[in-house]
């Protein structure tokens, strides 16, 4: 499949030369393996050099020179109807908003317009972004959208020790490592990466115990290949530690437990994503790629609610924007400017349509001493398919 993309700029290889140096000295550090969940980790995080945590350019469409395009570069009327919910969270609880990964800043220009303009602009938006690069885009697009907010805006180093407000987290916990399981007939092993004649390739080992117990309690009939995202559990976790009062919206594409490990899906859900072009090679240029999987949305309920937290609310993205009110503000678009409202609906296509975002992106909603039913998940709550 990999031989259908691009051909990477010369200054792109460098980087993921460099990349797999230091990839391939802690393979040689760590006894000739390591587990995919640290490759994938280093191939996207990598100070300098890891696919997020270098400078290269990732939102976008491919004439810009980006990988893929999330909902809110699609339309702003995304970000406008998500603002109705966040609105209603933060009026119930304080009003803070703290977007995680905020990408190239377009989510957050759109939501602080649009909450201002609904006269429910936050005291704070706090912003954790790890990458230097992201963080100059998302000062200029909020700097160019929100001027008069822009004095509101915090950009965070790490996770607060306590937090109140609204969390939103949008295609945040597909990028999150994973590791890879293959489940066999003679037991349990972890897919790990090691290299052969400066090649990186996969091999198998024993799981280790806590992999064996979280895999011992999913639905899976050897053989069968995929993988357990142990991280973004955790990361669940932590906000069950820090959240007082207030609600996590998470954004992302993935499946309930029963679905995700359907023996139809054996293989696994990992995919790269390199100039608007889908292949599955993960050794493919390290570091060049955006590497992700799907999420199991059973994992992430059952972690926030063992961590405290009530879930609140589980449906399609398609749902959830429609309860919304998506619909009505692309009629108010159509009213206002014909010709924009006709290259808004095609954005809006994408976004609820099955075939696209609508069915395959969905939404959860996990709060502490969030009292009133949230308005995304008045009709088409799947809670009950977790």
């Amino acid at each position: 499949m990999t031989h259908t993309l691009p051909e990477p700029a010369e200054s792109a290889k460098e980087t993921s030369l460099a990349l797999s140096s230091l990839i391939a000295a802690e393979i040689d550090a760590a006894g000739g393996w390591i587990s995919f969940a640290r490759y994938m980790d280093l191939a996207l995080h990598a100070p300098g050099l890891g696919y997020y945590g270098g400078g290269a350019h990732k939102f976008g469409s491919s004439d810009e020179g980006g990988d893929f395009v999330t909902a809110p570069e699609l339309t702003p009327l995304f970000g406008q109807t998500l603002a109705v919910q966040v609105g209603q969270i933060i009026a119930a609880t304080e009003s803070t908003v703290m977007e995680v990964g905020a990408g190239s800043g377009r989510l957050a220009a759109d939501l602080l317009v649009a909450l201002d303009s609904a006269g429910e602009a936050p005291d704070r938006y706090l912003i954790l972004e790890l990458s230097g690069e992201l963080r100059a885009r998302q000062q200029a697009a909020i700097a160019a959208a929100a001027p008069a907010l822009i004095d509101r805006v915090v950009w965070l180093d790490r996770l607060p020790e306590h937090f109140s407000g609204c969390v939103v987290a949008n295609e945040l916990l597909d990028a999150m490592p994973v590791h890879a399981l293959a489940w066999r007939t003679t037991g349990l092993r972890e897919r790990g990466v090691t290299l052969t004649n400066g090649d990186f390739g996969w091999s198998e080992r024993p799981a280790l115990e806590d992999l064996s117990r979280v895999a011992g309690t999913l639905p899976v009939t050897a053989p069968f290949d995929s993988e357990i995202g142990l991280a973004a559990a955790r990361w669940v976790t932590e906000w069950g530690h820090r959240l007082e009062r207030g609600a996590l919206l998470l954004i992302d594409y993935g499946l309930p437990r029963h679905e995700y490990y359907h023996p139809g899906r054996n293989g696994g859900t990992l995919r790269c994503h390199y100039r608007h072009r889908s292949h599955d090679d993960v050794f493919w240029w390290p570091g060049l790629s955006d590497i992700t999987t799907h999420i199991d949305f059973t994992a992430i309920a059952e972690a926030g609610h063992a961590a405290g937290l009530d879930v609140l609310g589980y449906t399609s993205q398609a749902n959830f924007l429609i309860n919304l009110g998506l619909g009505e503000r692309l009629v108010m678009r159509r009213e206002e400017d014909e010709s924009s409202a006709l290259r808004a609906a095609g954005a809006v296509q994408m976004l609820i349509s099955p075939n696209e975002m609508g069915e395959l992106f969905k939404v959860i909603a996990l709060g502490r001493e969030v009292r009133e039913p949230l308005s995304g998940f008045a009709r088409g709550d799947r809670i009950h398919t977790l």
